[in-house]
């Protein structure tokens, strides 16, 4: 009898181990001080659009499903409603598959924003994001400042006061290198 039960040990360690090695590679997370990575996805017309250059830009990656997402959304329509005359900008990513579920979504929560939809997901998985929400609050040079893993307060008072200093840095002149980047480089 122990030998059976040695044989099925056995075999379980090795599914365990076929599957533990079959997992994909964790997505490598883009954090504060990196360089926003690039993209084109469709809007809710199905017209594509990339991130805004030489803007403040609250990059938001979010579901219809997820409670945590539905709960900041309120404070993120009032922080657009404060800044956008400002420069924020604020583009919300959904990784909803279907884009009907996104459409209805978005007029019924009367979304002022840019939302565009990640429906395979590929661009959320580039930045690092498999919880929901995250956010990336990125500054008018393209650089990550902060990581945000979870619904926000948008109108909290470190929220409010991180983006009034990034919206009050002047953007890069043409040619110039900027402050954030190596000399030289």
């Amino acid at each position: 009898m122990t030998i059976r039960w040695l044989i099925v040990l056995a075999v379980l360690a090795a599914l365990g181990a076929i599957i533990w090695y079959a997992l994909p590679e964790a997505p490598v997370s883009v954090d504060a001080g990196s360089k926003r990575i690039e993209f084109t996805l469709p809007d809710l017309n199905g017209v594509p659009q990339s991130l805004p250059k030489g803007e403040v830009i609250l990059l938001n990656f979010w579901a219809t499903w997820c409670p945590p997402c539905r709960r900041e959304i309120p404070s993120m329509a009032e922080l657009h409603q404060r800044f956008a005359g400002s420069g924020l900008k604020i583009v919300a990513v959904s990784v909803d598959q279907r884009l009907s579920d996104l459409s209805n979504f978005v007029k019924e929560y009367q979304m002022p924003f840019q939302v565009l939809h990640d429906g395979d997901g590929a661009i959320s998985h580039s930045y690092g994001v498999f919880r929901y929400p995250e956010s990336f609050l990125i500054d008018r040079h393209g650089v990550v400042r902060q990581h945000l893993i979870g619904a926000v307060d948008w109108l909290s008072a470190p929220v409010i006061s991180t983006i009034q200093s990034m919206l009050a840095e002047p953007p890069v002149a043409a040619g110039s290198v900027p402050a954030t980047a190596p000399a030289g480089g």
